[in-house]
């Protein structure tokens, strides 16, 4: 038995997201279904978190057990072979068996892009949001790094059963920056791990702050403990990309 890790891309737009659904198309079932074919039996892979429907990703990881001894070259190669075009196993590599994906990794970073030209060409608008009017990027900006630092990130966070257990929504973010050009803003946030929606819902949060709708204020008010007020301004799935994930070897970003 042999534990592999994988880094894999995909565009999310065909897909309800990584995680397995009865009678739905996922990047999970997909893999799975492949591995499993290759194997002949069973095998479960194991994401390092779960991207929602319509989320793309450069890279992802993950990791599954395989008694097939197929070298890892050639693995990948049979993969991509078998999988749509819209997921790309970017890498396969051997780890320790106790290795976890998710438990195991120390930062994620996200981004999300945002087209602010009159016209968005269909080349492009599968893989942003279009918000084509007046913001004030200026304020954006300056609001945008009030969240590193160690958070409640409750009012960002969208309702989760298991994330809602009792289990705590304090995360650290590392890096928040929102980079500015004409046609394009690019949220791009560092951090120990994410909630459910929590990125969009920044996104969204930032995209107010613009419109004049929120502030710097807010935001302080809405990262304390306890807070009652809830983001309720998500965009949309399809402009989010998970960037790269990072473990202790180093920063493995498989980009």
């Amino acid at each position: 038995m042999r534990r592999l890790k994988i880094a894999v891309a995909y565009d999310g737009t065909d897909f309800h997201g990584w995680q397995v659904q009865p009678g739905r198309a996922t990047i999970q079932r997909a893999l799975q279904e492949i591995l499993s074919g290759i194997d002949g039996k069973p095998v479960l892979v194991a994401g390092s978190g779960r991207t929602d429907a319509g989320v793309h990703a450069r890279a992802q990881v993950a990791a599954f057990t395989l008694e097939n001894g197929i070298p890892p070259v050639n693995l990948r190669k049979a993969m991509n072979r078998l999988l749509p075009p819209s997921i790309r196993v970017l890498s396969v590599e051997e780890v320790g068996e106790s290795f976890h994906p998710r438990f195991d990794a120390v930062a994620k970073t996200y981004e999300y892009r945002i087209f602010r030209g009159e016209v968005c060409d269909p080349f492009t608008w599968r893989y942003v949001h279009h918000h084509p009017y007046p913001l004030n990027t200026e304020l954006m900006e300056a609001t945008a790094p009030l969240l590193e630092g160690e958070h409640d990130f409750s009012a960002f966070a969208a309702s989760d059963p298991k994330e809602d257990r009792g289990r705590s929504k304090v995360r650290r973010i590392f890096s928040s920056q929102l980079a500015v050009s004409p046609d394009w803003l690019v949220y791009r946030v560092r951090g120990s791990g994410f909630l459910k929606h929590m990125v969009r819902n920044i996104a969204g949060f930032l995209l107010e702050t613009g419109k004049g709708n929120a502030g710097p204020e807010l935001l302080l008010e809405m990262l304390t403990p306890g807070c009652a007020v809830k983001a309720g301004c998500r965009v949309p799935a399809k402009g989010l990309t998970l960037v790269s994930v990072e473990y202790d070897r180093g920063a493995e970003t498989f980009c």
